[in-house]
């Protein structure tokens, strides 16, 4: 017996051996990549310093890039100019600039694999990049010029990594090296801007699926409003919404913002003020690149999408201009009838029309390419077949503004030359997609806002459900007069503001949306607005980063007197208790948000599990409105069938607090005074690499950062259902036009997209903390960088 056991230590004693050799391997391994990260990392860092030959300047051009990163190019022309910004934007971001043409073209599976086709054929499907190709003819020569040499610029920058082989990081990684830059890739990410700030297609898809599956009352309970006549619905036989549409790419409900603008009657500097945040995904790097563009005729400093020339948000020397997303009714879902023997000819009017067959070969990274055509009916393409047969003989196509011919980087342009507002207005007449609410602001003391793009005027139906496509009966009718947009000027308040809010009054005369944000971010805006007329833009800095929480103000008290009476148990009631307590604020300190803002999150979901798939909730447009609207109705005793099949609204309220206290219990534990919404609600800004595991600690920073607000306050912080909040401010602005010298500005989590650079996660912790860095249009510190010829 005891040599049985001697042999088993000694057995033991080999594995432990054998085991801290094994781990010692891989650390050491593990060493040797992380090693060979940094190597590569850090000599791919760009110049920014000396001199430098940049192949098609004309004259020297004069970087210098502050203490922030913000480039500032000083160049004798617009032909250096924009050369230059092609140039500077490549050292900085151009893994992310090659990913964004990728995505938005439908190219990612040369890259990445077998993994991405889908989303590649759906970009296919939907052509982004084939509209960009129309659009290239309806602009400009002198457009033509600027979109040629900022390609230029992009594409000295990569000769000169084809020479050296200091190719970023992330090219290694991924195995491959980018294409030459055209100027068709700036438009086809001008046009993926229109996509990511959406339409509404698939809401009308929702809207049918509705039709289909559940009794017409039940579904316009979920419908914003009742359609004005008899909807044409789609039987299953004809098509299966759901098993057609499930794979579609949904851009984040409301990439929405915040802006306003303040006359010099409410400030103390007698000048306008201007704030303006743009709410979208919140990802390393981040979606703007902020620059600073000089010649003798430009000075404008801000913020463009990298791959884009120009500055398509921020101010020069005598105006300041923001936006935030219009949301209007600019797709339209039109089913289409097919001849059975002849597949692509589509009934209309009583004729078959022959559709147009795009061939669209999807290239696969170490695989063959994949045969793919997309069909273009004379509403658009065929979007109900890229994943799935959709039926026999039934289709829905797309028709949409951003498919058609646009020249929205020439308005940029023509925007940062702008000296006043006749002169900005001029400019947005090409600003035709996606539809933006434009604040503006001027030295002179003009404050001004329109509602800017173009927005169907549909000869029938009102944009809520997918209509007939065989009949002209809903063609479109052009689009709203440019002088009928809402605008607004110097108005008697003093104050213009935009959250995605409805825009117009009941008796404007054209159809805007049926879909609009939830409220709560505007009515706060207007409630500060309201209470001063001796604001700084330290005060517009506040405001930006406000947590006061109006929809918890509304209906906290609500649930609270709702369970009022019931039989509560002890977590119940220290629950309530500490919601009674609550000042509104989504303090990320606090118990109270997590409390109710998980509970929230349970009623906008909890009554719809087992009868609506994960994959149609995702085209569930406008959800969080409509169930605010359900909870509003039954509080005034008006329960719907959504509400009664939970048992009522006290016991759903009751059931979705007891899943909510789970929740926390598993999350934080039970000791209620350990409770704060900031150890749930955190940022990271994540890299599209990190998905990677391993590659998450390389990319991304070291732990994410607690932070307040939330989807509903003016700090926009949404999150994705495991609390990392990944949607809100990406820029934050603010100017005083008493001084259009200096701006205020916030790009989270930094400027540069190199893993090794000092501007890579700076303004991580300023972006939780709303610390704005300073810049100027003369500035003359810095970093300093001559580009020569």
């Amino acid at each position: 017996m005891e040599a049985v056991i001697q042999k088993q230590k000694k057995r033991q004693k080999r594995w432990g051996r054998l085991l801290a050799a094994t781990l010692a391997v891989i650390v050491t391994l593990l060493l040797i990549a992380l090693a060979f990260l940094n190597y590569y990392a850090s000599r791919s860092l760009p110049k920014i310093e000396g001199e430098l030959q940049v192949k098609g300047l004309n004259e020297p051009v004069s970087v210098i890039r502050d203490t922030a990163g913000v480039p500032h190019v000083t160049a004798a022309s617009e032909h250096d100019l924009y050369v230059a910004q092609g140039f500077i934007q490549a050292q900085d971001r151009l893994f992310q600039m090659d990913l964004s043409r990728r995505q938005a073209s439908g190219t990612l599976s040369e890259v990445i694999g077998e993994a991405a086709v889908d989303r590649d054929k759906f970009f296919r499907t939907l052509g982004l990049r084939r509209a960009a190709e129309k659009s290239w003819a309806a602009y400009s020569a002198e457009a033509k010029q600027v979109l040629k040499w900022y390609a230029e610029g992009v594409n000295a920058y990569i000769a000169g990594l084809r020479e050296s082989g200091k190719w970023p990081v992330e090219f290694k990684l991924a195995g491959y090296t980018p294409n030459n830059w055209t100027p068709a890739d700036s438009l086809t990410i001008g046009k993926y801007m229109a996509f990511d700030l959406g339409g509404h297609w698939q809401a009308q898809a929702f809207r049918q699926y509705l039709l289909q599956k559940f009794p017409k009352e039940k579904a316009y309970d979920l419908f914003p409003s009742y359609p004005k006549d008899a909807p044409y619905i789609l039987s299953q036989n004809e098509m299966n919404i759901e098993k057609s549409l499930s794979a579609a790419i949904i851009p984040p409900e409301f990439n929405g913002s915040n802006n306003w603008v303040v006359s010099g009657s409410k400030t103390k500097s007698g000048k306008p003020i201007l704030a303006d945040d743009p709410h979208l995904s919140l990802a390393t790097p981040s979606i703007w690149y902020q620059m600073h563009l000089k010649t003798k005729d430009i000075n404008v400093s801000g913020v463009i999408f990298a791959g884009i020339p120009g500055i398509i948000l921020g101010h020069n020397d005598k105006i300041a201009w923001g936006v935030t997303n219009t949301g209007p009714d600019v797709q339209d879902l039109y089913i289409e009838k097919r001849n059975s023997e002849d597949p692509q000819k589509f009934l209309h009017n009583g004729k078959w029309e022959q559709a147009s067959i795009v061939e669209e070969p999807i290239k696969i990274k170490d695989g063959k390419t994949i045969p793919y055509k997309v069909t273009i009916t004379r509403h658009g393409p065929v979007i109900s077949e890229f994943a799935a047969e959709s039926g026999k003989n039934t289709q829905l196509s797309l028709k949409w503004t951003a498919l058609e011919p646009s020249v929205e980087l020439e308005a940029i342009l023509n925007m940062n030359k702008a000296g006043n507002w006749d002169e900005f207005e001029k400019a947005l007449e090409k600003f035709q997609v996606p539809a933006q609410n434009f604040v503006f602001a001027s030295g002179d003391g003009t404050i001004a806002y329109k509602a800017n793009g173009n927005i169907p005027i549909r000869k029938r139906g009102d944009a809520l459900l997918p209509v007939p496509g065989w009949t002209d009966e809903y063609e479109w009718e052009g689009y709203i007069p440019y002088d009928k947009l809402p605008r607004v000027l110097n108005p008697a308040e003093g104050f213009i503001s935009t959250a995605n809010n409805k825009v117009t009054s009941d008796d404007y005369p054209f159809h805007i949306s049926n879909v609009w944000a939830q409220p709560y971010r505007q009515m706060r805006i207007q409630e500060v607005l309201k209470s001063n007329d001796n604001f700084t833009v330290k005060d517009m800095q506040k405001l930006q980063m406000d947590q006061m929480n109006l929809q918890a103000e509304e209906f906290a008290p609500q649930f609270i007197k709702q369970l009022q009476g019931e039989k509560l148990n002890k977590k119940q009631k220290d629950a309530l208790a500490i919601l009674e307590n609550w000042n509104f604020k989504d303090d990320k300190d606090l118990a109270a948000p997590l409390i109710f803002n998980i509970w929230m999150g349970h009623i906008n979901n909890e009554m719809f599990q087992g009868q609506i798939s994960e994959d149609m909730m995702e085209l569930f447009d406008g959800r969080k409105s409509v169930v605010d609207a359900l909870l509003r109705n039954a509080f005034e005793g008006n329960e719907g069938a959504w509400v009664k099949e939970q048992g009522g609204i006290t016991q759903y309220l009751k059931k979705c607090l007891n899943l909510t206290l789970s929740d926390i219990e598993d999350l934080q534990g039970t000791d209620k005074d350990k409770w704060s919404w900031g150890n749930y609600h955190k940022v990271n800004f994540t890299h599209p690499l990190s998905s990677i595991s391993v590659l998450k600690y390389v990319f991304n920073r070291d732990g994410s950062l607690p932070v307040g607000g939330s989807s509903v306050t003016v700090q926009a912080a949404g999150t994705d259902n495991n609390g990392l909040v990944n949607h809100g401010g990406s820029w934050r602005f603010t100017i005083d036009t008493a001084d259009m010298n200096k701006g205020y500005h916030l790009v989270g989590p930094g400027q540069s997209g190199h893993l090794k650079s000092k501007w890579y996660h700076d303004q991580l912790d300023d972006w939780a903390d709303g610390t704005y860095h300073t810049t100027l249009l003369d500035e003359k510190k810095g970093d300093k960088l001559i580009l020569k010829p």
